[in-house]
């Protein structure tokens, strides 16, 4: 019998550990090669991690809640096999409390309630799910967790250092941690007071799942970071409505699936940001990130009534069956939580369709680092007056509203109006005669 390690595999560019939400098979069960292991969340997607041998699962090394690195073991596989294949696993148990105890830190201080902090904050620093949720129930503001000294890798906040860091930030009581710091101090790190509500006979209590934690604390993060503005847009939208019309039946029996609206909508957009590119920027503290790609994000509604937004990458570079396809895709695997990190990542302006709910218009937040996002109204038939060669008339046209909301620190009104103008254009000079 071999001894092998399973290990925290890498699922994306951007992803550096995650959380191990549950396991699926426990130890001394036999386990197939492939056959999915645990559950794993990054702060991109949950996703089930599978074996890499078939064999018996012997050991588990990561507990539900911990964050493990990625390439780190987290289980231990009994495989049929020479001895001789096993790579460092007698050492694995040895080494999993070393893993776990903080480096020493070099440049701290103490406070007056006894917890070590960071003589000087970390800015821009990573924190996993499980981080930042232990810190939100314990009153930890991100001011004072930009000063929590950290032991993982370049200096990132883990599981562990979290909780030493509440535990010594509790040791004294609440009031004399009050009347022993500075006024200033105590405001500006001071948590975010609750609402009181109450709850009636009868009200039911449901409690957010770990996806609508994150997009609430995410939403609170852009309104906090970004200031909002909103330009809006009508489109003539009609020759589009009669494109398309006559062309999707075609494509359903060429392609075997459905041509809907979106990908035309961005491929305006793409155009667009080509010539405002600009709106395809990000902010890093004092200096402005001009993004050579162009990646479109687009909002997707799952079944669990949760947002998701998978990323179309070089959307410029597709036609509209490429585009198509690619919406289609992306759309699906979301729905059926099959999609990866990468996926999920990169985003450089957003869409949302908010007229597949029916609605008209609306003010979407902009997804951070972004600096843009832009709401797709439903297409309604409305009188318009037209321009016609015996003079103006009024007729039955489809039209719809575009709502661009972005970042008003790096993004004036004039570029913002500009942009969601120049996208209106593109869909109403579409050409008739386009192909698919």
């Amino acid at each position: 019998m071999a001894l092998v390690e399973l290990i925290m595999p890498k699922m994306g560019e951007s992803i550096m550990e995650a959380t191990v939400l549950t396991w699926l098979k426990q130890e001394g069960d036999t386990i197939e090669q492939d056959e999915s292991v645990l559950e794993v969340a990054t702060d991109k997607v949950d996703t089930e991690v599978p074996s890499t041998h078939a064999g018996v699962l012997k050991e588990i090394l990561a507990k539900d809640g911990d964050v493990i690195e990625v390439g780190k073991p987290i289980a231990i596989i009994s495989t049929d096999g020479d001895e001789a294949s096993t790579s460092g696993t007698p050492t694995t148990k040895e080494e999993k409390p070393k893993q776990a105890k903080p480096e020493p830190v070099t440049a701290e201080s103490h406070s007056s309630n006894g917890a070590v902090k960071l003589a000087e904050p970390v800015s821009d620093r990573f924190y996993s799910p499980l981080v930042k949720n232990i810190a939100k129930e314990e009153g930890i503001s991100l001011t004072e967790l930009d000063r929590v000294p950290g032991s993982g890798k370049e200096g990132r906040v883990t599981k562990n250092d979290i909780l030493a860091y509440v535990k010594t930030r509790g040791s004294e009581p609440a009031q004399t941690q009050s009347q022993s710091q500075p006024t200033t101090e105590t405001t500006t790190s001071r948590p975010p007071q609750k609402v009181s509500v109450s709850i009636s006979a009868g009200d039911e209590i449901i409690e957010m799942d770990r996806m609508r934690k994150m997009i609430a604390e995410r939403m609170v993060d852009s309104k906090r970071i970004s200031p909002h503005v909103t330009s809006f847009v009508e489109a003539d939208v009609t020759n589009i409505v009669f494109w398309r019309n006559r062309k999707k039946n075609e494509f359903k029996q060429r392609e075997g699936d459905n041509l809907t609206f979106t990908p035309i909508f961005i491929e305006a957009v793409a155009k667009a940001i080509k010539d405002y590119p600009m709106i395809n920027v990000q902010v890093d503290g004092d200096r402005i990130i001009k993004k050579r790609d162009i990646n479109i994000g687009m909002a997707v509604a799952l079944p669990s009534g949760n947002l998701i937004v998978p990323v179309i990458r070089n959307a410029d570079q597709y036609n509209i069956t490429g585009l198509a396809k690619k919406v289609n895709d992306l759309a699906r695997r979301a729905r059926e939580n099959k999609l990866t990190p990468d996926e999920l990542s990169g985003g450089t302006f957003t869409i949302s369709n908010v007229g597949s709910f029916g609605n008209v218009m609306g003010t979407p937040i902009i997804m951070q680092p972004q600096v843009g996002i832009m709401a797709l109204g439903a297409i309604v038939k409305k009188p318009a007056v037209i321009e016609t060669p015996n003079g103006d008339a009024i007729a039955i046209r489809h039209k719809m509203f575009l709502s661009h909301s972005y970042d008003h620190r790096v993004v004036d009104g004039s570029l913002g109006g500009m942009l969601v103008r120049r996208v209106a254009d593109y869909l109403e000079r579409f050409d008739m005669d386009t192909s698919i």
